[in-house]
């Protein structure tokens, strides 16, 4: 029989003395639940102590104001009210009452949950339509009803899945180890109680931004505001034999599915491309113990995003556990099982997964006469050419204010985060997105954390071991800190993220 885990830290309901509680925070219990006293600004809270996403250990977050934000992967959560103010994570953590006796403090109870922080409408429009069903169109509705928004939402997804929790795809589910009950971001009964007409395989083939209507097969649906978040695409090789049943794309739960029933039995695969799916993929299949082999074009894997010496990290990382590498080369055709290379090689393989980047889908928005910029031109409240047509996620452009230079990124949180806040700015309340892009990969047990945004970099300042698995990098240009990723460096993380926030990156 397994033993039971004691919890962490004091018993708090028999309380602490204030004179222990000397630093910002304290992790401690209540019956067998972890609580976290947190000292803010003078004041003393208490706040469940795991995050509502993966549950990150907040305890090892950073407390900025008001607020605490999660090691993993960067969420934030209202200390007075519990609220998820950004995601990744979306469902808020209880508070619980703080008493002071007799010079200790007590937590004995969770105080009633407070009702969402939202201002409501300053100019409520009777509807809004989202058009796409992923993070950034998920995050929007949500928020709408959060911000207490009580006109009709109108969801159109060209998925057949209801919205799920896309980065767990290419992680845990595939490998095996998440059952699918974890994967949907809410249940099906939400989208009922909320108020949400959430319509699955719903292909919007026109806006008429003169009429603000759209059309779907069957009519059309009219809207005040209109969000587009319709994300990308994967690439598709152009060779022959890409569209056997044994190759797959990795974007959506039926792609993953594909790859999970074809990998039954496996006994080899071929990933094609090394981007950050094409590696976690290839990482899933291994612990499947599918032998794995993958091809593409670079001779670092990621060098392009983090540089050489993660580069050359990741490739001896996936190659101690067995991934074996054909770099700078290419497949040029599928046979059957078979797959030429260009360099003249063959490789057998009873499942192929190309990951070779996706591409924004931008037919609509063109369609529609929105101006586009290698992706959809948005300004910084997420709003188009076209007034009271916003866009978010994959496909939007905007000015962002830490990299100076107007951007597109590909990043589930930076597409939640900015459906939040096109959400708000539907309802009339021109929040600037100023958010600091951030993305995390996992590969195997060591995850990479990624904050800021750089293109191109003239130096890469190292502290710590890469090899180690202990360390920060500072991808500068002219001196200027643009981005930083890191491993096992998770406050440092935050503080960057912070600080880039704040002006004060160095």
């Amino acid at each position: 029989m397994a033993e039971e885990q004691t919890p962490a830290g004091p018993d708090l309901s028999h309380g602490v003395a204030a004179g222990d509680f000397t630093g910002e925070t304290l992790l401690g219990h209540v019956g067998d639940q972890e609580v976290l006293l947190v000292r803010s600004e003078g004041e003393i809270f208490a706040i469940d102590a795991q995050c509502s996403h993966y549950h990150g250990p907040l305890a090892e977050g950073l407390v900025v104001g008001h607020t605490v934000r999660c090691p993993w992967h960067h969420a934030c959560f209202d200390l007075r009210t519990g609220e998820a103010t950004r995601a990744p994570a979306l469902t808020p953590l209880a508070v619980w009452q703080v008493e002071h006796e007799g010079g200790r403090i007590h937590v004995r109870r969770k105080r009633e949950q407070p009702e969402p922080s939202g201002k409501g409408p300053t100019a409520a429009p009777d509807r809004i339509v989202i058009i796409g069903g992923g993070a950034a169109g998920f995050a929007a509705a949500e928020m709408l009803r959060r911000e207490r928004f009580g006109g009709d939402i109108v969801m159109l997804s060209n998925d057949g899945a209801a919205p799920v929790d896309r980065p767990n795809l290419s992680k845990d589910y595939l490998a095996g180890s998440a059952p699918e009950d974890w994967l949907p971001l809410r249940p099906d009964s939400f989208y009922t109680e909320a108020g949400i007409d959430l319509r699955l395989n719903s292909n919007v083939t026109a806006i008429d931004v003169k009429a603000r209507k759209v059309t779907i097969a069957g009519g059309d649906v009219s809207y005040d505001r209109l969000l587009l978040a319709t994300g990308a695409e994967p690439v598709r090789l152009p060779i022959p034999g890409a569209d056997q049943p044994h190759v797959h794309t990795l974007r959506s739960l039926a792609d993953c599915n594909g790859i999970i029933d074809s990998a039954n039995g496996a006994r080899r695969a071929i990933v094609i491309g090394a981007s950050f799916i094409g590696l976690e993929a290839a990482a899933a299949l291994r612990a499947r113990d599918i032998e794995v082999h993958v091809v593409a074009p670079e001779q670092r894997p990621m060098e392009r995003v983090l540089g050489p010496q993660m580069g050359d990290f990741l490739r001896g990382l996936h190659q101690e556990h067995g991934v074996v590498f054909h770099l700078g080369d290419t497949v040029a055709a599928i046979d059957g099982k078979r797959a030429t290379l260009k360099s003249g090689g063959t490789l057998e393989a009873d499942l192929v997964v190309v990951g070779v980047g996706v591409r924004p889908r931008l037919a609509l928005a063109e369609q529609a006469g929105l101006k586009l910029d290698r992706g959809v031109a948005v300004d910084e409240f997420l709003e188009t050419s076209v007034p009271g047509i916003f866009a978010a996620g994959d496909i939007a452009r905007w000015p962002d204010p830490h990299s100076r230079e107007n951007i597109r990124v590909e990043h589930w949180v930076v597409a939640e985060r900015q459906g939040q806040t096109a959400a708000r700015n539907m309802l009339g309340q021109r929040e600037p997105f100023d958010a600091v892009p951030f993305f995390w990969s996992q590969h195997y047990d060591v995850p990479i954390n990624y904050v800021g945004h750089a293109e191109q970099w003239d130096d890469i300042v190292i502290d710590g071991d890469i090899a180690a698995k202990d360390c920060l990098l500072r991808y500068k240009s002219r001196g200027r800190v643009l981005a930083v990723a890191s491993i096992y460096r998770d406050l440092a993380s935050l503080q960057a993220e912070l600080a880039m926030e704040q002006g004060t990156m160095r």
